[in-house]
């Protein structure tokens, strides 16, 4: 029996199930194959990546879902879905990223509709909803903290988890809020190995009139989708990228640095803890292989360790 790539349910007939089919639309029956190659998709992103207001390392296509049609479709703007085929470089990292945002989830954080999507040479493709357009109404306003603290896309790796407070206290409506959105965030993203949150994976979005920290995107276990990978923060806390411990993340991070309160870090301390069961579920359901899921749960196993929740 297979799983669905949108929600991991299971399916007895076809490759998806009706749930993650409702989850892009109510009317949605069926999703037909997306109809390009994964090296296909590479040579369409190269062509559209002068176009698409969203880029990175990943290669990413501008889509729409057909709902009449159950396809998506590469379009050259205004697409409310990006796609990102396999990399030609770094196995697995559709597969990677699903399963770490369904974790990011349960911990308790905020993210779009994703899943993935099987393509013309079987292949799967991850997906996610653009968040920065509702289907009615204007385009919200969204910046990433490159964009706000004047920082380039080479210079995105130049400049520290605490400036990163200062931009929350000059644009946020609500700062103390986001300050814990951000330690959630950020913590998270420690413990998964995701050590390429650099400025341009944070953004402040409008949304009813206030501005805030924006859902989260681009969240991946880059630690073992990248071999060799030494660092554990893109941006240095403390002065370090590695090597960080519970005292670093809890007191120097979350108290000194955010200003949070002790019952606020113990509360997603909590979360985490709650949540571990359904990660360690949700990664034996994913479609990583065998050998990568071993390694996504040993680099678990030592994080949670570190910071004493395992």
């Amino acid at each position: 029996m297979n799983r669905c790539p949108i929600t991991y349910e299971k399916v007895e007939y076809g490759h998806y199930s009706e749930g993650g089919l409702r989850r892009l639309s109510p009317r949605l029956s069926r999703l037909s194959p997306f109809p390009y190659s994964a090296a296909e998709q590479r040579y369409q992103a190269s062509q559209q990546a002068a176009k698409i207001s969203v880029q990175g390392m990943q290669p990413k296509l501008s889509v729409k879902l057909s709902v009449s049609k159950g396809q998506f479709k590469l379009v050259e703007g205004g697409g409310l879905y990006i796609v990102k085929p396999q990399h030609h470089i770094y196995p697995q990292l559709p597969e990677n990223e699903d399963v770490t945002m369904k974790m990011a989830t349960a911990a308790g954080l905020e993210v779009p509709i994703h899943g993935m999507v099987w393509c013309a040479d079987q292949s799967l493709s991850y997906f996610i909803r653009r968040f920065d357009r509702p289907k009615r109404g204007k385009k919200l306003a969204l910046e990433d903290f490159a964009q706000l603290t004047g920082q380039t896309r080479k210079t995105k790796y130049e400049f520290s988890m605490e400036r990163l407070v200062s931009v929350l206290d000059q644009y946020c409506t609500f700062p103390l809020l986001d300050k814990l959105k951000l330690f959630r965030l950020t913590l998270f993203s420690f413990i998964t190995g995701n050590e390429d949150m650099h400025l341009k994976n944070f953004s402040l979005i409008t949304r009813d009139g206030k501005v805030q920290l924006s859902p989260a995107y681009d969240l991946l276990n880059t630690s073992i989708a990248l071999s060799g990978a030494t660092e554990e923060t893109a941006l240095p806390l403390a002065g370090r990228k590695r090597k960080h411990k519970r005292d670093d993340w809890l007191n120097y991070w979350g108290q000194e640095r955010l200003g949070l309160n002790l019952p606020s870090i113990q509360k997603v301390l909590n979360d985490f803890r709650q949540a571990t069961p359904r990660w360690k579920q949700l990664l034996g359901w994913s479609f990583l292989d065998a050998k990568m899921k071993q390694k996504y749960d040993k680099l678990l196993e030592d994080r949670l360790g570190r910071l004493d929740l395992g």
